[in-house]
């Protein structure tokens, strides 16, 4: 999988992509991160991307001719057209059912905003998604960009050392995840469950599932809803929810 940066601040987004799990996942050749600055593209002696914004208003916006531009360069160098995403506090917000879908495609494009956002007309040429991190705003799209790499990178085949890695993790099947525990046995007086500590599988596997809908019960009840769910599984619910209950009352 290939996936293209388009940023102003190239080195930032390096700086962290060439670091730990993903950093070797590159090194490895697992996976082709490419960052590219816009204001390479720029045709201003400054190199300067932005402009005021017609109409009036605070801020500058980006100017669509540089990131038409650097897209164009990105299309040329891998033979095809890019999904293009845009970084944006207005479009549908990211979990993880989207970043594996993401990571089913060969090439995703990022696109990273900055000042006040970017020309409207380049959204409609060339964005395929607007995607959110969440319902607030930061100063640029980098740390979006950077946190979508990195949870569908995580996802490619040969990355982690085993489908497990991510498969039982908070949200990929719907539900938290269960605690989790290493040494020592017993740390400022609070031990290990027992039950992680008997190696009986089949016994740990039933304790991790109550666990995680608990969890999820207590810290996301709204999950619930779209999770697949057992007969098993809501019968260990209605048991939770009576000892909340009795423990409340």
């Amino acid at each position: 999988m290939r996936i293209d940066i388009m940023t102003l601040f190239p080195s930032v987004c390096e700086a962290y992509l060439s670091e730990s799990i993903i950093g070797r996942a590159r090194k490895d050749g697992l996976v082709e991160i490419k960052c590219h600055d816009i204001r390479d593209f720029s045709k201003d002696k400054h190199r300067h991307v932005d402009d005021y914004t017609y109409g009036g208003g605070a801020g500058m916006i980006m100017q669509p001719g540089p990131i038409a531009d650097c897209f164009k360069a990105i299309c040329e160098e891998t033979n095809t057209r890019p999904y293009c995403i845009y970084m944006s506090p207005q479009g549908k917000v990211f979990n993880q059912e989207t970043a594996v879908r993401l990571s089913k495609m060969d090439n995703i494009a990022l696109l990273c905003g900055h000042y006040e956002g970017v020309d409207e007309r380049i959204i409609e040429e060339i964005v395929d998604e607007e995607i959110s991190v969440g319902d607030f705003v930061l100063t640029g799209g980098e740390l979006p960009a950077l946190m979508v790499a990195d949870a569908v990178t995580r996802l490619l085949p040969g990355v982690l050392s085993g489908e497990e890695c991510f498969t039982e993790e908070s949200h990929f099947s719907g539900l938290l995840e269960y605690p989790q525990y290493t040494r020592p046995p017993v740390f400022n007086g609070k031990s290990v469950p027992e039950v992680l500590l008997s190696g009986h599988a089949a016994n740990i596997a039933n304790w991790r599932r109550r666990e995680a809908l608990k969890r999820t019960l207590i810290r996301r009840p709204d999950m619930l809803k779209k999770a697949d769910l057992s007969r098993d599984d809501l019968k260990i619910i209605g048991e939770i929810c009576a000892e909340i209950h009795e423990s409340d009352a």
